[in-house]
This record gives C-alpha cells, sequence and structure tokens, in this order.
C-alpha cells in the first residue's frame, strides 16, 4: 500500500499575513524553531516564505526587514499537496518544481508541511539527509 503524505508531514502551520513584516517572518521562525512559514490570507495559501528567501531576496539585496513584507519575497502561490495524496506525488512536484517544502492542505485549508526531510526520515531513515532532518537544532550562534 501507498504512504500517504498525512503519515510522513508535519502537522499544524505557521502563517502570517502578506502584509508582515520580515522582521516578524524571522521572530516566528526563532520562536517556532521552523525554516518556512505560509503566507495566507484567511484561510488561502498565498505564498510560502523560507529562511533563504529572506536571505537572498532580501537581505542580499540590502532592504529594511521592518519595510519589506512577506508577500514581496516570497514564492506566490505554492505548489501544494493532499493529506491523502501519496508520497511519491509530492516527491514528484518536489523535483518538478525544483522546491523542499510543500504545504499540505486539505478542503482549502492549510493543515501541513511536507519537506523533503520528512520524506527521507520516512522512506530512508538510515540516510545523512535523515539524521540531519532528526537533529535537535542548534540554537546557538557560531
Amino acid at each position: 500500500m501507498a504512504q500517504l503524505v498525512r503519515e510522513v508531514m508535519t502537522p499544524g502551520v505557521a502563517a502570517v499575513r502578506p502584509d508582515a513584516s520580515l522582521v516578524e517572518v524571522a521572530q516566528l521562525m526563532r520562536s517556532q524553531d521552523i525554516g518556512d512559514v505560509l503566507v495566507a490570507e484567511g484561510d488561502r495559501v498565498v505564498g510560502l516564505v523560507t529562511d533563504r528567501d529572506i536571505a537572498v531576496r532580501a537581505v542580499a539585496d540590502g532592504v529594511d526587514p521592518l519595510t519589506v513584507n512577506a508577500q514581496s519575497v516570497c514564492t506566490a502561490d505554492p505548489v501544494c499537496v493532499a493529506p491523502d495524496d501519496e508520497v511519491a506525488t509530492a516527491v514528484e512536484l518536489m523535483r518538478r518544481h525544483a522546491v523542499r517544502r510543500l504545504p499540505v492542505v486539505e478542503d482549502g485549508r492549510p493543515v501541513g508541511i511536507v519537506s523533503i526531510g520528512d520524506v527521507a526520515v520516512s522512506q530512508d531513515p538510515s540516510s545523512a539527509l535523515a539524521d540531519i532532518s532528526r537533529a535537535e537544532p542548534n540554537t546557538e550562534p557560531a
């Protein structure tokens, strides 16, 4: 029997409004110990912003993170999957769209995130990626 996204996804989501500042987004990432935040209007996913988006699309350009909003640096209209989709479908979408994370949406509402790390932990638990994905975060400054 095929494995379903709901079996490997990280349930729950962190989301911000499109007009949230990058400082708000980064603070949410830090407090939740996550690297991605959904951008939502009500219950509708309109984007996905990652820590890398903040670095590459904002910090690298020297923008003021207090005045730039999440919508301006996020990936708009991200590819989504449903909890009852097969993991193989999620993997194929990640490959095709060159992304590492997919919002999981059920009845139009976000219910989780499935990442390449979630898939690795499930399908290849002895892989280096699975080990890294399971590891406790390093919250100490370098």
